[in-house]
């Protein structure tokens, strides 16, 4: 399945890089761009849903969770039995963890909105993270619905189209980075994984990178050369004519030049990067705290944490329903949990951070349809 689910998804984004790459200014106006999220449509409707593998995938689903049940029934009786009685206060906090989350991912993409001149109102932000994420973690290909919706409404708030493609970008770099350096620094204090100088290493690259983003930010010119050499290059393996696209891309370059964070504004949104994952890792430990599932040191469950998060990054179910899930239950037994407990204090996590988090971001989602004048049924173009 999940190789079929990649092979969707390459589908996809052939597509977008074909139509892009003849009509690359296409994004000028969201008029122009309309001919192109349509035609992704349309071939999003061919794929074939993740549901609708066929029988065999069914069937090795309910094998899989079959044996699960079997060997798991007792700890999944104990799990029942914490969730019956948690402690509300906890719970609470967790949600109030989960939601300061969010806020912070949405104030790191505002930032670095600032920092090309566009400034819009927080709640707008977390309006479009909420919604986003609700795409990417629920539909199949979500990834590419998630960043063509955070694309459109990042031009409706006045950026260009180099520019929000920047932001989205860099976005998504400054958080996997974030998390990165997070899972290095507790492995050490663990003593589980790494050294000081493994960490330091992994310190020098996030600067670096931190360093490259300033330079390129304030010197679009530099990446002409590069980006021509590769679009030749891609022109030649699709057969077409050698400079298709490029006065369009040199273009869409000159549109960087808008973009002018100063390294106060760009720190403040590494901050928020990191931010964004402590405070999801802060909901989890909460969790913990509600069933009474004690005896996990914060740094182990940090690092199972981090490790589930990691599994999410693989594709392979909408919301990573079971990998994710497994993932944080083997770390939280490992860091020292019994196995009920893990698997009571992950349900209620996945409860808050997954369930009322994608619900909140459906409902955004249908909110910002009908004041766009969007019939709810229909995806935004």
């Amino acid at each position: 399945m999940g190789g079929a689910y990649s092979s969707d998804k390459a589908r996809l984004l052939t597509l977008w890089w074909n139509r892009c790459t003849d009509e690359i200014t296409y994004c000028q106006s969201p008029q122009r761009a309309h001919g192109i999220f349509a035609t992704i449509d349309q071939v999003a409707d061919t794929v074939q849903p993740w549901w609708r593998r066929g029988p065999v995938v069914a069937a090795a689903v309910l094998a899989v969770f079959a044996v699960e049940l079997v060997f798991g029934w007792r700890s999944l009786l104990e799990a029942l039995g914490q969730l019956r009685t948690p402690h509300w206060n906890w719970v609470a906090g967790a949600l109030v963890a989960e939601i300061a989350s969010m806020g912070s991912y949405a104030r790191m993409q505002r930032a670095l909105l600032r920092g090309a001149g566009t400034k819009v109102g927080i709640r707008r932000h977390v309006a479009l993270a909420y919604a986003a994420h609700s795409l990417s973690a629920t539909l199949p290909g979500g990834p590419l619905f998630s960043t063509t919706f955070n694309f459109q409404h990042l031009r409706r708030f006045g950026a260009s189209s180099a520019v929000a493609s920047w932001c989205i970008a860099l976005s998504g770099v400054l958080s996997a980075g974030a998390l990165v350096v997070i899972g290095a620094v507790f492995g050490i204090l663990t003593r589980s994984t790494g050294s000081w100088r493994t960490l330091l290493v992994y310190m020098g690259g996030a600067l670096l990178v931190a360093v490259g983003v300033r330079l390129v930010a304030q010197h679009p010119e530099w990446l002409i050369n590069p980006a021509r050499m590769l679009l030749g290059l891609l022109n030649r393996v699709r057969h077409r004519p050698v400079d298709t696209g490029q006065a369009g891309l040199t273009s869409f370059i000159d549109q960087l030049r808008s973009v002018r964070m100063r390294p106060a504004e760009l720190t403040y949104a590494i901050l928020l990067a990191v931010a964004n994952w402590l405070l999801d890792a802060l909901c989890l430990w909460m969790c913990c705290i509600a069933l009474d599932a004690e005896g996990i040191h914060p740094s182990q469950l940090v690092i199972a944490y981090c490790a589930g998060m990691a599994a999410a990054s693989v594709p392979i179910v909408p919301g990573g329903l079971g990998v994710v899930d497994g993932a944080l239950i083997l770390g939280l037994v490992a860091g020292g949990l019994t196995t009920g407990s893990a698997v009571a204090a992950v349900v209620l996590y996945r409860l808050i951070s997954f369930v009322f988090v994608i619900g909140t971001g459906w409902l955004v989602w249908l909110v910002m349809r009908s004041r766009a004048g969007t019939p709810p049924g229909v995806m935004a173009r």
